[in-house]
């Protein structure tokens, strides 16, 4: 039982690290963070291809409060810098962490004066979260004894039981036969004529 116990847990803690390390934080903009890029909107471009985002990670946008603010908005917001269609609400507190918790693509712009005009935009693509392979378990052996085979015969009368002899019936009566004694005529010559004999001497002794 122990010993099992002992899988399970190993097994939670390999799925539990596995998710930890799968969720990454990415600070937008890297060291310049979130602020009007003196380069322009390209600079968020570059910082975004060298990145990959995956369903689980965590943009990081690194502003000071009231100086900006993080807005998602659709593609045609994010084209036209406007905030009229936006998703979700204005996040004005800086540092600021955005979960990611769909796949597909994302923009994300300043809503303060001409800060999106000016650059002040991030668009990313998202993956889905790949499933990680979790350990395999053993199955656990099996306590069944194992069959003894029944013995086998190429004579199948061999194999066939012998039925156990009973009296024979009789209208429900059982009748058990007996052997007569042998007649006398099947006596021996030498008894015969013993007695043969002992008659004529009794006849000789009468006469004289």
């Amino acid at each position: 039982m122990e010993s099992k116990m002992v899988i399970v847990f190993g097994v939670v803690v390999a799925v539990f690290l596995q998710n930890v390390a799968a969720q990454t934080g990415h600070v937008v903009g890297g060291s310049i963070g979130w602020t009007i890029p003196q380069s322009g909107a390209q600079e968020y471009v570059t910082w975004a291809a060298s990145n990959k985002f995956v369903v689980g990670d965590t943009l990081i946008f690194n502003f000071a409060t009231n100086a900006h603010d993080v807005q998602e908005v659709p593609k045609a917001s994010f084209d036209s810098c406007s905030s009229e269609n936006p998703i979700g609400t204005a996040i004005t507190t800086g540092p600021a962490n955005i979960t990611l918790t769909s796949s597909g693509d994302h923009y994300y712009i300043c809503t303060y004066g001409r800060h999106c005009q000016s650059g002040q935009k991030l668009a990313i693509t998202v993956s889905a979260a790949s499933p990680g392979a979790a350990p395999s378990v053993p199955p656990p052996p099996s306590n069944t004894p194992p069959t003894t085979p029944s013995p086998t015969s190429n004579d199948p009368a061999a194999c066939a039981p012998v039925p156990a002899s009973s009296p024979s019936m009789n209208g429900g009566v059982p009748t058990v036969n007996i052997t007569p004694p042998p007649p006398l005529g099947s006596s021996s010559p030498a008894v015969l004529a013993s007695f043969s004999l002992s008659a004529a001497a009794l006849i000789v002794g009468l006469l004289f």
